[in-house]
């Protein structure tokens, strides 16, 4: 199949370097890569001129363009014609040398499906299942990974997720993709992460994504997952295997990211959900408060004081806030 890698890029010359030199080592390579780069200087295309790939074309964004979404749109219309899959990849991640022949042989074998996500491999401590009904592990298609603390708090307060893995609860906050297993195997899902994801080009016709997300645009993967997940089928492929590094660069300030969990994380339930019950409403506040109370607990079990009160401040900032100014959905 035809398809393009689009990755959208800031201030990171160096670690998108280390991305393309592993898109160079995959046995199915890109048709056409395309680099949009916000950056507000010229370090990323002098990297990229010292460095030759082989399809690369690089594009320059202005200030308007600027942010991840309208990057990534800005992509989207620069994509040739011949074009049947769409790849999008964040810039500090490595592939495994087959991750495209993984990612893109799905589109074969789920003919129905308009995207399908790739696998976060370096993240999660995965385990064959060993245990049994231990609360301490949580265990998914005969694996087992440990439970996060904040899940294991959500427990006694009853607002576990009421959703498998890749769904979202009646109250959001659910378990991410990273709690599908390293299986191998293809999991249906309704949201799959933007940095690590492909689309059929043909739901670009319809949909694109949202401009609410400005800038860095936490979130705005789920919101573009659960509006296509209306149309059609989604899915992770964890044979399509990666790294994602998490670079500094780029990146808002802690105060901002704190306002961006609770206001978009609320922006996005609202687009499933457009009227949810009370009962649901009461437990996405409840579970909202417990885990900026488990951020702010972080002041004293790590080392990174500072940052775990200053987005747990931009968390209570961002809470309080939806009360009289909440996100419009569009």
């Amino acid at each position: 199949m035809n398809f393009s890698l689009i990755v959208c890029t800031y201030m990171r010359p160096q670690p998108l370097l280390k991305l393309l030199q592993s898109v160079k080592k995959q046995t199915l390579y890109p048709n056409t890569i395309l680099i949009i780069d916000g950056s507000t200087d010229n370090k990323t295309e002098t990297v990229l001129k010292e460095n030759t790939f082989d399809s690369l074309s690089y594009y320059k964004v202005d200030e308007a363009n600027r942010g991840l979404t309208k990057q990534r749109n800005y992509g989207i219309n620069l994509v040739e014609t011949a074009t049947e899959i769409i790849c999008f990849l964040d810039d500090d991640i490595i592939l495994t040398p087959n991750y495209f022949e993984a990612l893109i042989s799905t589109y074969k074998t789920k003919p129905k499906a308009l995207a399908v996500g790739g696998y976060i491999t370096n993240e999660i401590d995965w385990q064959q299942q060993t245990k049994a009904n231990d609360k301490n592990y949580f265990y998914y298609d005969g694996w087992q990974r440990k439970e996060p603390l904040r899940f294991k708090i959500r427990r006694l307060f009853g607002v576990l997720p009421d959703a498998q893995p890749g769904f979202m609860p009646t109250f959001s906050h659910g378990r991410s993709v990273s709690f599908l297993p390293p299986s191998g195997k293809v999991y249906p899902v309704e949201q799959i992460m933007g940095g690590v994801s492909s689309y059929k080009k043909e739901v670009f016709n319809t949909l694109s994504f949202s401009n609410y997300f400005i800038g860095y645009g936490l979130y705005e993967d789920a919101d573009f997952s659960l509006r296509l997940a209306k149309l059609g089928k989604l899915y992770i492929n964890t044979a399509a295997q990666l790294a994602h590094y998490h670079d500094a660069s780029g990146r808002p300030n802690k105060f901002s990211y704190g306002k961006m969990v609770i206001r978009n994380g609320w922006y996005v339930w609202r687009v499933k959900y457009a009227n949810p019950t009370l009962k649901a409403r009461f437990k996405w506040h409840v579970t909202a408060i417990l885990l900026t109370k488990v951020r702010l607990l972080n002041v004293i079990t790590t080392t990174n004081r500072k940052e775990a009160l200053t987005e747990s401040l931009g968390r209570i900032v961002g809470w309080f806030s939806l009360f009289f100014n909440a996100p419009k959905i569009k």
